[in-house]
């Protein structure tokens, strides 16, 4: 079974104009979707399912309501046919985890915990709130910090007092075909994760390789036995509280020059590989995706922004050190990568995250301008 993910509402789509402006991405997505596959799927026994990524307000999934309504009715299609699983990926949805259920109540299947994005959200919600926002490095920052606890506590809550489904995050590792060391740690780390978002009562989650798959399906199996899912489970002793919610200091103090290295790294290996068309790509054994980049470069801003002392060097984050760092992590990757490879994704990407991490106003997404990066590509 296939589940389509549009883009979200803030992506244009550069190929299309409606009246003389840029369409929407999303609507793009989805409609060319549905009005060529729905039916199809329906006869095959299946449906026109979607995943919705990056909502901040029930108006949001008001609109995708009506958007679903108009196109069911359009295609003479029974009402509720779609179904949308909804990711919580930013800190205003989690706040309105219930507005969004309802909007959205004909079409409904459930929602969705993030990480990557929620962290993200945070950071870009709360940049000019002072020190208590400076989030820890993003490695360290586990599904069982306080904070995190909250958000998917409440979801699970949420979920299933309204009868939706609650799905657990994404277990990003990638197993090595050559080292068994590095697969043994990180299948401990799934199997931990997975058994807490199991124990927790989320009713399924997901993997970025297949090969997680059957670690994944045991634990769940192993406590739903023979049960679908875990809607009996209300959760009534949950009691979240707003400041929780928002309670970015539970989540650590450990900021290091190594993870903004790690971060540098990353964000500009990402960028260069989605410019040259690809939306993920495994690094270091982890599947990054453009959350990742997101929340890399944001904790680098943020960190030159509040001129954070890092933990590991006693090194203040300054312009100045963070763009020798750059240089740094660019040279290492021009040892990685062939020439002309380098010269034609890694340099843009290289002063794209550049422009962006060293800007004095925070950019609200990195991948707006890295479309526009990619179609100047073409």
């Amino acid at each position: 079974m296939v589940v389509t993910r549009p883009r979200g509402w803030h992506l244009p789509e550069h190929n299309i104009t409606v009246n003389g402006k840029e369409g929407s991405g999303s609507l793009t997505d989805f409609g060319l979707h549905f009005f060529h596959t729905a039916k199809q799927l329906i006869e095959n026994g299946q449906g026109p399912y979607y995943y919705l990524p990056k909502m901040e307000s029930y108006l949001e999934a008001r609109l995708w309501n009506d958007v679903f309504t108009f196109a069911e009715e359009y295609l003479g299609i029974e009402h509720g046919t779609i179904r949308a699983t909804v990711l919580i990926e930013t800190i205003p949805a989690a706040f309105q985890m219930d507005e969004i259920l309802y909007e959205l109540r004909d079409h409904a299947s459930g929602l969705n915990a993030g990480r990557w994005d929620y962290l993200f959200s945070i950071i870009k919600y709360f940049r000019d709130a002072g020190d208590k926002f400076i989030l820890a490095d993003r490695s360290s920052v586990t599904m069982t910090a306080p904070l995190m606890r909250a958000y998917t506590d409440l979801l699970v809550q949420t979920c299933h007092k309204r009868g939706a489904f609650a799905m657990g995050g994404m277990a990003a590792f990638i197993p090595s075909r050559k080292d068994e060391e590095v697969n043994r740690a990180a299948f401990e780390k799934v199997r931990n994760d997975k058994t807490r978002e199991a124990n927790d009562g989320f009713d399924g989650s997901w993997v970025a390789h297949p090969d997680l798959v059957p670690v994944c399906k045991e634990i769940f199996d192993g406590v739903l036995n023979d049960k679908p899912n875990q809607l009996d489970r209300q959760r009534p002793e949950v009691e979240v509280t707003p400041e929780q919610l928002l309670d970015v200091p539970s989540a650590g103090d450990q900021r290091t020059e190594e993870e903004l290295n790690a971060n540098l790294y990353v964000a500009i290996r990402y960028i260069a590989v989605w410019l040259s068309g690809n939306g993920a790509v495994a690094i270091h054994n982890l599947m990054e995706d453009a959350a990742t980049a997101e929340i890399s470069r944001s904790q680098i801003w943020q960190q030159i922004k509040n001129g954070v002392v890092y933990t590991d060097t006693g090194n203040t984050a300054t312009r100045e050190l963070v763009s020798a760092a750059l240089d740094e992590q660019l040279e290492v990757l021009k040892q990685e990568i062939d020439a002309k490879n380098y010269e034609k994704w890694f340099v843009p990407a290289g002063k794209l995250i550049s422009d962006m991490v060293l800007s004095d106003n925070y950019p609200d997404f990195l991948t707006l301008p890295a479309y526009d990066l990619m179609e100047g590509a073409k």
